[in-house]
């Protein structure tokens, strides 16, 4: 289940690209589009990551923040990111804890098959701390230009 508008957004600490961690707490008191993609390298999710990647600065611009966050190792979201001269900051849950607790994780089927993946989901959190924006079962094409001018408009 999705979180709802106003929600406080569930904290975390994660491990992400290139060593380190990366939490919630480390964007207080700016805007974070926070990204859920099912899996690195993958056509949908590469085209994602790099249409955050070449909206950055313009994110950065406007007081936004953006993480991108999947169930991949981080040897696995380093590569990606080389590959493709991403520029995003990506970060690994492979324990599934976050995905479950921003309701991202869920039961998906593809060709007759069912199984447990991420939804991509992109929320946009507030200042504060609270859910302010949800696109949930996101279409790629255009998406990271919405989520940028959601957070234009937001104060």
């Amino acid at each position: 289940m999705m979180l709802a508008l106003g929600a406080k957004a569930p904290a975390f600490r994660l491990p992400r690209d290139g060593g380190g961690e990366v939490s919630l707490a480390d964007f207080r008191g700016r805007k974070l589009a926070l990204f859920f993609y099912p899996r690195a390298d993958t056509a949908g999710c590469t085209r994602e990551a790099a249409d955050f990647s070449s909206l950055y600065k313009d994110f950065e611009n406007t007081g936004t923040a953006v993480l991108g966050v999947s169930a991949d190792p981080v040897k696995k979201l380093d590569a990606f990111k080389r590959k493709h001269g991403l520029s995003v900051p990506l970060a690994s849950d492979e324990s599934q804890a976050i995905l479950k607790a921003y309701g991202v994780w869920a039961e998906k089927s593809m060709y007759g098959r069912t199984f447990m993946g991420i939804v991509r989901t992109t929320y946009l959190i507030d200042p504060a701390g609270r859910i302010a924006r949800v696109w949930e079962k996101v279409t790629v094409s255009g998406h990271a230009d919405e989520v940028l001018e959601a957070a234009r408009s937001m104060r």
